[in-house]
């Protein structure tokens, strides 16, 4: 039976996400991202084309690298303004049934016990179909707006993230399943002797508390991780159920799945417990001459330095400061490891600056497919089989991207029976992994549930 490709949306509540400028498209309504008809509709296209889940990223500072300052990223809408993920999901999950919800939280931002409550109020009200994407930053404006005087180095961000995961287990497994008694005649609602404080005493982190809320339908919400680094791998290989990577090239991305799946094996678990997916580019139209052409639309209205500045951000080098027809240099840098890992590969030269920044126009540093709806499926299949991936968060080029995907991809895809014709029930994790609600052993999180 051939294996079912697992898609997500990968959205971010800002008129650019990863293509800068194609906002200003006459049919496009990335303008219309503060609304709420919006993101329904979105969702409920999504649900129709048997989306698996809407992934939003978020970043919580603006891109001030390039050129010393954001006048930049602010003139070209790099990822500014944006809006507050979380705040999303309960009108999309009250639109849609099956359709699950990764969203981004930097955990060196959040104060451990108000950020637990949030994703189990969600779990809760979602009927457990949230995820958790774990993420430590890469902006120093993010870190100086929340009052510190630039982000810690790469290392120590994990080193805090370690931390950080063992206090939201215990926080998250803190509940007996029986705890919350709810007994009319006794007057008793919950039952205080199963429920368990965490007491953390760290180098990091120091918390003391109870979880505020009752256990959710997951508990634990599904947990995406999107480090490439050497440490981000042995972290997402420890504690992630879906890893995202990003490479440009096939080739390059081929090493970084055998990399996690060995990790996750040697952890004690099975290479089936994660689910890998990489970002990819679409424009489909129903031949290959007419994705071409809205291609070719779309990068008429690129802002290429909207693109600098996020690159510059990403990787936390000024941009405006090099040559533009100089090759980029592989080397490593305090942003995302992976990003850089993805442009330039390592110990090679692949791309100057100036090429870079047409190639990122539409779709930013990712790989792209354009072309017929048979042309993008058989690529797809092809990254699957040959990169031992399970699927794909899929970069919006225009505002109709996913629309285009759904009507036109999705039924290819379904006819080569690599996609499914129908959604499991249950949770997130019932529907990702065809098991209980739960984490189960070795996961790290299954040992501070109660026996």
């Amino acid at each position: 039976m051939a294996k079912k490709i697992l898609l997500n949306a990968f959205e971010m509540i800002t008129p650019g996400h990863q293509t800068f400028g194609v906002w200003r498209h006459s049919d496009d309504r990335s303008l219309d991202y503060m609304t709420a008809d919006y993101w329904v509709d979105l969702a409920r296209t999504l649900e129709r084309g048997f989306f698996d889940g809407i992934f939003l990223a978020d970043a919580l500072g603006v891109y001030d690298v390039f050129a010393g300052g954001p006048e930049t990223a602010l003139r070209a809408g790099t990822q500014f303004p944006s809006g507050d993920p979380f705040v999303l999901v309960p009108m999309m999950a009250a639109a849609t049934k099956n359709l699950c919800f990764g969203i981004t939280g930097n955990l060196s931002y959040e104060n451990p016990v108000p950020f637990a409550r949030r994703m189990s109020t969600l779990d809760h009200l979602t009927g457990g179909r949230v995820a958790w994407n774990v993420v430590t930053g890469y902006l120093d404006s993010a870190a100086k707006g929340a009052g510190k005087g630039g982000q810690r180095s790469h290392d120590t961000r994990y080193d805090v993230a370690e931390e950080y995961m063992d206090v939201m287990y215990g926080l998250w497994e803190g509940w007996d399943d029986d705890a919350l008694v709810a007994n009319r005649e006794a007057g008793i609602l919950v039952d205080p002797d199963k429920v368990r404080a965490v007491h953390h005493d760290g180098d990091q982190l120091k918390v003391d508390a109870i979880h505020l809320c009752n256990p959710s339908p997951q508990r634990v919400p599904v947990l995406y991780q999107a480090g490439a680094s050497t440490r981000g791998r042995a972290f997402g290989a420890k504690h992630g159920e879906c890893i995202f990577l990003n490479a440009m090239r096939l080739e390059d991305l081929i090493p970084m799945v055998a990399d996690i799946r060995s990790q996750v094996e040697a952890s004690g678990r099975s290479r089936d417990d994660v689910k890998i997916f990489t970002t990819m580019t679409v424009v489909t139209g129903s031949t290959d001459a007419e994705a071409e052409a809205k291609l070719a639309e779309y990068e008429e209205l690129v802002i290429l330095e909207g693109q600098l500045a996020s690159l510059s951000g990403l990787l936390g080098i000024d941009m405006a400061s090099l040559d533009m027809d100089a090759p980029i240099k592989h080397g490593n840098v305090e942003g995302v490891q992976g990003v850089m890992d993805s442009i330039a590969g390592p110990g090679e030269d692949r791309w100057t600056l100036r090429d870079l920044a047409r190639r990122m126009g539409v779709g930013g540093p990712t790989p792209r497919i354009v072309g017929s709806p048979r042309k993008v499926a058989d690529e797809l299949e092809r990254w699957v089989t040959e990169g031992d991936i399970d699927g794909f968060n899929l970069v919006r080029a225009h505002s109709d991207s996913m629309r285009d995907f759904v009507d036109l991809v999705v039924p290819e895809m379904q006819n080569r029976g690599i996609f499914k014709h129908e959604y499991q029930p249950g949770t997130y994790r019932n529907k990702m992994f065809a098991q209980g609600p739960h984490l189960r052993d070795p996961h790290p999180a299954s040992a501070y549930r109660s026996r």
